[in-house]
């Protein structure tokens, strides 16, 4: 098992060793040890940055949207971040308890934050003239923090490369894709023998690389270092996954991380709406017990600081680290597979149990006697009190004493806790529309596993999903009698699509309003008066892209 605390000694040698041992391995094939080694420091920060930051727009994607292209590539000219500060950066991320930094050295926009020999079109000819991935990567190194690189696989500035701005969509008369991917790997080379070793080299958006080209770039990098992790943007499979802006389901066979962002725009913008600590360490918690690691993005300002808010939420989520971190590091995902009620982690002999969501009657109940639990313990004190039943394993703590993000038990069972067959908590939910018929006016491609139903089924892994463009849809529910509601839950995860939507129920042969709302914000708990209906419907007046929704609930709340 690695150490708990990472350091730069560790990683140089280990670094080393395992790139001798990669030595007889085929070049594009992930070294186990040090897949290992990323997979068990879980938390890691993501930077995207550049002069994009000037205007408050997402970068990349803005370029020919939001600003002109002749404007955009001309940011560079007037970006002098004065009070950049990698010690700063690292400082920030060492202290909010992440283990590495993967910075933005080139998106989608072409502008390279490198010394790059490759084009001019680099943070060199700006007026702050020097090099940031240097400057970070030494940082990392002194601090004792792994480092990787993002590296955009498309580059719509660049002149061979078939597409450009904006996002992509407008084909180029003329290009040349062979020559583009022999600019890409001379940067990638820059990246890996000028800043590394680098713990991942993280590419993105293929668009025109198909997988034999994206198997030659992975094949590349790995010769120049064997131990390095790639993910699955390079056209090709790559060594993981990366669900973005949302936690990934679980899973044990294929590594993944979740790439999300603090705000809700991955670049830096003024006033953006930030993560409450609640939702930042509920979204670590979970997907960690996914078995996944979590990317979690800063925008710095264009004054080269991480807006200061965002640091004091990083810090918050520090302060849990240090009392919990041995909960997330080096652990596994389950035995108890993620749900509404929270998630567990494992190692060694130990199972955590991250309770964010109690039953409101009686004790939380785990429906298996496969944990043979021979203790239990509240981790930041409190009492637990565990039992077996025929129903499985009653456990419970006192009101007073629970944690509103999360709490954490510690239990010692027998055995090694990973051999412990993951179960699902398929516990009785509250929700009277919990499995109850359900229709859409849309559904994505006509998919049944995005269908109305999976709206109903307390499952975090399954989701209602509309076609692209879709920007009004309908969903239904029949409880199959009359049934009083005055409560509901819409759970839009964090893909922030709803501006306006109505809940109604059926009452003759008209729709009436029970609530009118606006934005979900990822998730909406509301209560309104009480009315009695057969026939529920979430409708969703207005939308920025196609809705989807992974839980609609209906409640009688006494």
């Amino acid at each position: 098992m690695a150490p708990k605390h990472f350091t730069i000694g560790y990683f140089l040698i280990t670094v080393f060793s395992v790139w001798a041992l990669a030595a007889d391995r085929p070049a594009a094939q992930v070294n186990p040890e040090a897949l290992k080694r990323w997979q068990d420091m879980r938390f890691g920060m993501f930077i995207h940055w550049g002069p994009v930051s000037l205007t408050g727009h997402e970068i990349g994607w803005s370029r020919g949207r939001e600003t002109p292209v002749e404007q955009y590539d001309q940011l560079y000219k007037r970006f002098d971040p004065e009070h950049f500060n990698a010690d700063d950066w690292v400082k920030v991320a060492k202290q909010a308890g992440m283990k590495y930094v993967i910075l933005t050295t080139k998106h989608h926009d072409g502008f390279c934050l490198w010394d790059t020999k490759q084009t001019d079109f680099n943070m060199m000819n700006s007026p702050l003239g020097r090099d940031v991935v240097k400057e970070l990567s030494d940082a990392c190194k002194r601090q004792g923090i792994a480092f990787g690189t993002y590296y955009s696989t498309c580059d719509w500035h660049h002149p061979d490369f078939p597409r450009t701005s904006p996002g992509g969509q407008v084909k180029r008369d003329t290009y040349n894709l062979d020559r583009y991917t022999e600019y890409l790997k001379a940067q990638v080379k820059e990246l890996l023998v000028n800043y590394g070793p680098l713990i991942t080299l993280w590419y993105d958006v293929p668009q025109e690389f198909d997988r034999q080209r994206g198997e030659s770039v992975i094949a590349f990098t790995r010769a120049l270092q064997p131990s390095i992790v790639i993910n699955n943007r390079t056209g090709a499979p790559g060594d993981f996954d990366t669900p973005e802006q949302r936690v990934g389901g679980f899973n044990r066979e294929r590594p993944w991380e979740t790439c999300m962002t603090i705000c809700r725009q991955w670049a830096w913008k003024p006033d953006d709406t930030m993560k409450s600590l609640k939702q930042c360490l509920q979204t670590l918690i979970y997907t960690a017990g996914g078995d996944g690691n979590l990317l979690f993005n800063v925008g710095p300002m264009p004054d080269g600081r991480i807006e200061p808010r965002q640091v004091e939420r990083l810090m918050e989520m520090g302060q849990w680290m240090q009392q919990y971190g041995d909960t997330i590091y080096g652990t596994r995902g389950g035995p108890l597979k993620p749900g509404r009620w929270g998630a567990s982690t494992c190692k060694d002999n130990k199972v955590f149990l991250f309770i964010m969501n109690w039953p409101q009657d009686g004790p939380f109940l785990i429906p298996t006697q496969s944990l043979k639990i021979q203790k239990a313990i509240v981790r930041g004190g409190g009492v637990v009190t565990f039992k077996n039943t025929k129903a499985g394993i009653e456990l419970d703590i006192p009101i007073a004493e629970r944690n509103e993000i999360a709490s954490v038990v510690e239990l010692t069972v027998a055995g090694r806790a990973f051999d412990i067959e993951p179960v699902r908590m398929n516990l009785p939910s509250d929700s009277v529309a919990f499995e109850k018929p359900a229709k859409a006016s849309n559904v994505f491609q006509n998919q049944k596993n995005y269908e109305a139903s999976k709206a109903f089924d307390d499952d975090p892994e399954t989701r209602w999903a509309t076609d692209g463009g879709t920007h009004a849809a309908w969903l239904q529910v029949d409880l199959g009698q009359d049934t009083t509601v005055n409560a509901a839950r819409i759970d839009e995860h964090d893909w922030n699509r709803i501006t306006q939507f109505e809940i109604k129920y059926q009452s003759g042969n008209e729709w009436k309003t029970a609530y009118k709302g606006g934005k979900v914000d990822s998730e909406k708990t509301i209560t309104f008066d009480p009315v009695r209906a057969r026939i529920f419907r979430l409708d969703i007046l207005q939308a920025t892209e196609g809705p989807t929704i992974w839980e609609f609930q209906l409640f009688h709340k006494k």
